[in-house]
């Protein structure tokens, strides 16, 4: 495909995405500005993200370090990378020094590798790193995702304040494959109705991909991790 059929195709997705996350608002009574949309670029190709930017996208999400840190180095300064995937320990430093904003924390061990990582970066990074948990919302008979259990998130939380350079942002979540996600988003509300209540500055909720977006609206998220239904199907090698 010729670079100006590819961003025709990625304009006209991008518009009925936001045409779609406008009308979940509206049903939801919500403002569309309170939502935030993070264009999942992974497995996509970095003229892909260039696109994106010219078509006024400014966060893009990422699952590996590898492919981020390739696509990040010397972009946009105004564009802001979110790291969404599954930590691996030995990832971390690199991962937090690309990434913006980490949005899948769930060890202890990794906070303080993150905090330890930032505090060697140039003051040019906020004083502290912004970080989510991730919260499982996956029920007792059927484990599939990473994540706190609700039950230990305050006290998960609670550490991770206590830990210099990182600031806790919010929450993240995903809906258990296999469930209705209306079902999990509304559980996903309760808890972080409970977080905010302990951690009022905490007032992230990152939930919602391609195929739930609009349910994760209705429920309250505040950050939308969209990357299909704009870049189309993805193709992994």
């Amino acid at each position: 495909m010729v670079n100006h059929e590819r961003k025709t195709e990625i304009a006209n997705g991008l518009e009925i995405t936001i045409s779609r996350i406008n009308a979940a608002a509206k049903s939801a009574n919500r403002n569309p500005s309170d939502i935030s949309l993070i264009v999942v670029t992974k497995t996509f190709p970095r003229s892909d993200v260039d696109f994106l930017y010219e078509l006024g996208v400014r966060d893009f999400g990422e699952n590996r370090d590898q492919e981020g840190a390739v696509k990040a180095e010397n972009f946009h300064p105004d564009a802001k990378w979110h790291f969404q995937g599954k930590i691996q320990s030995n990832k971390i430093k690199s991962i937090a020094k690309w990434a913006d904003v980490i949005h899948s924390l769930a060890e202890i061990d990794h906070a303080k590798a993150i905090s330890d990582r930032h505090q060697m970066t140039e003051a040019a990074r906020p004083a502290k790193y912004p970080v989510l948990i991730q919260v499982s919302l996956d029920t007792e008979k059927r484990i599939e995702r990473n994540g706190i259990e609700p039950k230990a998130l305050t006290e998960f939380a609670d550490a991770i304040a206590k830990i210099s350079g990182l600031e806790i942002k919010g929450l993240m979540a995903v809906a258990p494959i296999a469930e209705n996600p209306n079902i999990a988003f509304a559980r996903m509300a309760e808890i972080f109705s409970d977080f905010k209540e302990k951690f009022p500055m905490a007032t992230w909720l990152s939930a919602g991909m391609s195929g739930d977006f609009e349910s994760a609206i209705t429920h309250g998220a505040t950050h939308l991790r969209i990357g299909s239904s704009i870049l189309g199907n993805r193709s992994y090698l």
